[in-house]
């Protein structure tokens, strides 16, 4: 959505870099604050409930695209789990980090999918969030699978996790393509 207005407007090549750079960053941070904040307030069981990390993750698809979003889905948790190790209480855990890493970064690369169409209909954003989330969870689910005979968790385990955060994924399926819309809405005055 970022690359077409900034398009519309004819900015160059490094304005566009920079914008993107600079909303990058700024979802990333988002990403790691916005857990810690979460735990402080409702403990660790409120992160699972929550998922105050795919916020920003899914915020970037729709804004940035899959490339840009990808990499905000990739760096968040890595990023958080370099911050919190710090403290001695890393977020995600170690084994838990390459699938939070993949389930992210699918999360970002579908609904960042839309981007283009969000831009030119901004409830577009509904199906975009709500596509990611699907896919990102099954992703997750589809890891475990694969790997349950070498990580320390089980499909079982994930399918009840997925059970848990539900009410954070209802609650993002909104908010975000909320958030998009009003973000649309301003960046479309401001070029009247």
């Amino acid at each position: 959505m970022l690359e077409q207005v900034m398009t519309t407007r004819s900015c160059s090549l490094k304005v566009k870099l920079t914008v993107k750079g600079l909303v990058s960053l700024g979802l990333v941070v988002l990403a790691v604050l916005l857990p810690q904040l979460v735990h402080l307030a409702l403990g660790q069981a409120g992160g699972v409930r929550w998922l105050p990390m795919y916020l920003p993750v899914l915020l970037a698809g729709c804004l940035l695209g899959t490339r840009w979003g990808l990499g905000v889905g990739l760096l968040s948790p890595l990023l958080s789990f370099a911050v919190t190790s710090l403290w001695g209480e890393p977020m995600p855990a170690a084994a838990r980090l390459p699938f939070m890493m993949a389930e992210l970064a699918v999360f970002a690369a579908v609904s960042g999918l839309f981007t283009k169409k969000i831009a030119e209909n901004g409830w577009l954003a509904f199906p975009a969030v709500l596509l990611g989330a699907v896919a990102g969870r099954a992703f997750f689910l589809l890891l475990s699978v694969i790997f349950q005979s070498v990580a320390p968790f089980t499909p079982a385990l994930i399918w009840e996790q997925i059970q848990t955060g539900l009410l954070g994924l209802v609650l993002q399926a909104v908010l975000v393509p909320l958030m998009v819309m009003g973000l649309r809405a301003l960046m479309q005055r401001d070029m009247e």
